[in-house]
């Protein structure tokens, strides 16, 4: 039902619910992270369902929001652009944990750890991103950017480092394989953040 309130109003309702989703995003990298930390136990896998939910509830909400606001803060399909690239994020980050799972006595000798690390880092970034986006300035939004990709070069080099793992001959086919799938799932978690984060950028570039 609209209301004057969604009619009128400034739309800050689509910040609050794009921050929901870049915190939850955030948090299930926590979670991962935390996990391959403490490999010696059973990974719970509670974490990563939660974020997801919530990431689903505010992309709901966003897309909610959309149909009944009159006015939107920024461009409908930033908003759009922007909740999607976020949903993506928890998304590839259950995947990782729910095969991880199932494989973790194949991989008790791999450290996904520092990986996990730097994606926890980038989907912080991201976060930080989302909250400055009402302010749509472009130069803390530059300097953000610039973090982000740093982060991203730098769990590109470790990829590679554990490419040279999987090619040195000391694995058997099956944690070859294994090993390549999860680091190709972590590099995917990345590049989400990435991609969430050049949608904002690109936001406050159009805006500012």
């Amino acid at each position: 039902m609209f209301s004057l309130q969604t009619m009128f109003g400034q739309g800050k309702q689509f910040y609050v619910l794009l921050e929901e989703a870049a915190v939850a995003a955030h948090d299930s990298t926590k979670a991962l992270h935390a996990m391959l930390k403490s490999a010696d136990r059973a990974p719970a896998l509670d974490a990563f369902k939660l974020a997801r939910q919530r990431e689903r509830v505010a992309s709901d909400k966003i897309s909610q929001e959309l149909v009944n606001s009159f006015i939107t803060p920024i461009e409908r399909e930033d908003i759009e652009a922007l909740g999607s690239a976020l949903y993506k994020i928890p998304k590839q980050v259950e995947k990782f944990a729910d095969r991880y799972s199932l494989a973790t006595r194949h991989l008790e000798h791999i450290d996904f750890a520092p990986r996990a690390a730097m994606l926890e880092q980038a989907s912080a970034v991201v976060v930080q991103m989302v909250r400055e986006l009402p302010k749509l300035k472009l130069e803390p939004m530059k300097e953000l950017s610039d973090k982000l990709r740093s982060i991203e070069n730098e769990a590109d080099r470790l990829m590679l480092e554990l490419y040279r793992d999987i090619y040195s001959g000391k694995l058997d086919h099956l944690q070859m394989f294994l090993l390549k799938e999860f680091f190709e799932i972590l590099e995917k978690a990345i590049d989400r953040c990435r991609e969430a984060g050049v949608v904002a950028y690109e936001i406050v570039l159009k805006n500012s």
